[in-house]
């Protein structure tokens, strides 16, 4: 199986449409306006240039089939990064989010090694998704405990998630080994 992240693109406004469904968008607050996803595109497009994160385009061969990415953010007084993935229906149970997330903590990995960057990625998906709770575990974040999460940034919608965190500065191992 050849997963690889691929930077996000233009190309990549489609593969944001075919993730905003009911189904993919339920333990976030649902699917957003076609001018939300718009502006969402340009903010993932733009993120390169803050040097503050990225977002990728997850390819299965050379299909678009999720997407995945990781960004600075402030949490409860410190910096951090923040990370968050999607696969289309067809694609999930294959394996394909704990490729992509293997290769994104890498990725992060690097990118911490700057004298400013954060020193932990954390994820926070709803307590209600089995799924990404169990990737979580399975690429080696560490379960801290349930949390109210704001979602989107800046929206005031609170969401029960609960708060999974690997510690970058302290280990090099990769999950599987």
């Amino acid at each position: 199986m050849d997963v690889r992240l691929e930077p996000w693109s233009e190309s990549a406004l489609d593969l944001l449409r075919r993730i905003n469904t009911p189904q993919m968008r339920r333990h976030v607050g649902g699917p957003e306006s076609e001018e939300k996803l718009i502006a969402r595109h340009r903010r993932y497009l733009a993120m390169p240039a803050t040097g503050r994160g990225r977002m990728f385009a997850v390819l299965l061969d050379d299909e678009m089939v999720g997407s995945i990415a990781y960004h600075q953010r402030d949490w409860r007084g410190q910096q951090i990064y923040e990370t968050g993935w999607n696969v289309l229906p067809p694609f999930q149970g294959r394996g394909i989010a704990a490729a992509a997330g293997t290769a994104l903590i890498t990725i992060v990995r690097e990118a911490a090694r700057r004298a400013d960057a954060p020193h932990s990625l954390h994820a926070f998906p709803s307590v209600e998704n089995a799924p990404s709770n169990a990737l979580c575990r399975r690429l080696g974040f560490t379960l801290l405990g349930p949390c109210d999460f704001e979602y989107p940034p800046g929206s005031g919608s609170l969401l029960r998630s609960n708060d999974w965190r690997i510690d970058l500065r302290n280990s090099c191992q990769l999950p599987g080994e």
